[in-house]
């Protein structure tokens, strides 16, 4: 990566490891909306500060330390420095970290690492060289046997029991009701009184107890939703502006905005990803 004030970013997947997906990136004024992932968000920094809100609090990861994100967190990212910061992230889905570590734990339990932000110089080492790796190397057998061990070494070092959940109300049933209509309906235009109805809720009701459980209203959620069925249709060739017309976004700038501040690049970039032999490109 180039030291300048440049933003760069290249995303792209690893087909032998569920299509693993990855970013190498360097940003400066770019800001991630408050989001969640499905799977793992495993990242290090390499130059300057991330910033990010995760789990109530604001965290500084600085060069050298690896962020650890968990599965259905919501979070943001930002700079925390001038002169922003460079990164290399791993989404690794659940399927893949459960059979990553159930030989370490004997089961198929997720591992939970209470530190998003691990200062482990050796381990922050061997997390760039395995991306390093998945980026370069042509051996499936080294990519495979990297990914495990160090995924291996995380949990042996930082994996913990996960905190303990309070009894779940009455309405999770009903925001579980509500997050079934908005991914099943993503690209119609929804209103709050539609879900207010459907969930036999007032609407000031349903947006509290919706942020409550998912850590975003719905309105949030729902550009999530169509962001991850975009990314769907994209990876399966479908143009750009066919498949914002498809997910409910007004135009293709739409699409462009919403996506590049969950996913990190542009839906181009993420297309290009998808195919071998991408080259980077700037921003």
């Amino acid at each position: 990566m180039n030291t300048n004030s440049k933003e760069q970013a290249k995303f792209w997947r690893e087909p032998t490891l569920n299509n693993l997906e990855m970013l190498r990136a360097k940003y400066v004024t770019h800001t991630f909306s408050r989001h969640t992932h499905d799977g793992y968000a495993i990242g290090v920094i390499e130059q300057g500060i991330e910033e990010f809100t995760y789990q109530g609090a604001i965290h500084r990861a600085p060069a050298g330390s690896i962020v650890v994100i968990h599965p259905g967190e919501v979070h943001t990212g930002h700079a925390g420095t001038p002169a922003g910061w460079t990164y290399r992230m791993l989404y690794p889905e659940v399927t893949l970290v459960q059979k990553a570590t159930a030989e370490l734990i004997g089961q198929q339990k997720l591992p939970y690492f209470p530190n998003p932000v691990i200062q482990d110089c050796q381990l922050a080492a061997q997390l760039r060289q395995l991306h390093i790796i998945l980026e370069n190397s042509t051996s499936v057998l080294e990519r495979e046997s990297c990914f495990l061990w160090t995924v291996a070494q995380m949990v042996t070092r930082y994996g913990d029991r996960p905190p303990y959940l309070a009894p779940i109300k009455q309405e999770h049933q009903v925001v579980q009701r509500i997050q079934d209509y908005l991914r099943a309906n993503y690209s119609d235009s929804i209103s709050l009184e539609q879900l207010a109805y459907i969930a036999n809720l007032k609407p000031l009701r349903l947006l509290r107890a919706f942020r409550k459980e998912v850590g975003l209203p719905p309105h949030a959620y729902l550009v999530q939703v169509r962001v991850a069925r975009a990314k769907a249709m994209l990876s399966k060739g479908l143009s750009i502006a066919q498949v914002a017309a498809d997910t409910g976004f007004t135009d293709q700038s739409h699409l462009t905005r919403h996506f590049k501040r969950l996913v990190g690049v542009t839906p181009r970039k993420y297309v290009l990803g998808c195919c071998k032999n991408v080259q980077d490109l700037l921003l």
